[in-house]
């Protein structure tokens, strides 16, 4: 008697890859600039927990027949979501917050395209991946890409680069999502990701809101006004719920190495958003950083 064939998965579209590889760094991108932006408005705790607040009624409506039914999986890896809570939202997003305040734009830039680098190094130690040409030649490509945006393509820039505590958090946060990224294969792929990250967000607010209460008796207070409430309210959709949603099915698709290398397109929509939103010019460096990025990137990916 012979055995049934095996079932085969359906091969995604390269649109749908192309739309979960680009859309998370795009959002994250905006993350930056609004979190640096209200940086002396919202102190960071706050900002992390009002944030996650908004993102959980935002997500809960759709994920919670997901919650029921995936509930007793939760139970059998709740270690490893706790673990995923802990270091993919709480520490990072603090990490971020707090770095902010006390770095420029320029390091930010720099140290957060660390992490596909910081990816394949950890996939490497602790899992023993090999990297192949492709990817170490893509990896390099792309990483020369961020330096030309960041440093507009003056070598001075690189040898003058100074690191701040802001700097060290900030490094410190991409580490975090590093890990992240790789633990996030843990979690079977027949647990749905929306239910998923609604219970990641659950235990973030637990976390937060335990810290939350001493940063209100010491820190300053929240300076509310309309655009205060617009900024939390695409903070709380935008970064937190579309894209980590997006990118965990990113995962899913190409593996955490190759979607590891969606981080370094946030410079590129980070040079993207200043020119549409501040008003900055478009310079030869932009180009060719962007040129370069994108080859990198298609080149480890392909």
């Amino acid at each position: 008697m012979s055995s049934p064939p095996p079932i085969s998965r359906p091969v995604p579209s390269r649109l749908l890859v192309l739309a979960v590889f680009a859309t998370p760094p795009l959002l994250w991108a905006g993350n930056f600039i609004v979190g640096r932006a209200i940086r002396h408005d919202v102190p960071p705790i706050t900002l992390t927990f009002l944030r996650w607040l908004i993102a959980l009624v935002v997500i809960l409506p759709f994920a919670l027949p997901f919650i029921r039914r995936d509930f007793p999986r939760y139970r059998t890896y709740a270690r490893q979501i706790i673990i995923l809570s802990l270091l993919g939202i709480v520490a990072f997003s603090l990490l971020v917050y707090f770095g902010l305040h006390s770095t420029s734009g320029t390091n930010a830039l720099l140290l957060n395209s660390c992490i596909p680098v910081l990816i394949m190094l950890f996939s490497a130690v602790f899992y023993g991946t090999r990297l192949s040409w492709r990817q170490a030649t893509g990896l390099v490509l792309s990483c020369l890409g961020v330096l030309v945006i960041i440093f507009q393509g003056k070598l001075t820039g690189l040898l003058t680069l100074t690191f701040s505590v802001g700097d060290l958090l900030l490094l410190t946060a991409m580490a975090c999502f590093a890990c992240y990224t790789l633990l996030l294969r843990k979690i079977p792929s027949d647990i749905n990701r929306l239910g998923l990250l609604a219970m990641q967000i659950m235990v973030t607010l637990i976390v937060v809101g335990v810290l939350w209460p001493w940063e209100y008796a010491t820190g300053p207070a929240v300076q509310w006004r309309s655009g205060i409430v617009l900024a939390l309210l695409f903070l709380g959709f935008g970064p937190s719920f579309i894209s980590y949603l997006l990118f965990s099915r990113c995962v899913e698709l190409i593996g955490p190495a190759k979607a590891g290398l969606s981080i370094h397109l946030i410079p590129v929509f980070g040079v993207v958003l200043s020119i549409i939103l501040l008003g900055e010019p478009l310079h030869l460096f932009h180009g060719v950083g962007i040129l370069a990025i994108f080859c990198g990137v298609a080149l480890a990916s392909k």
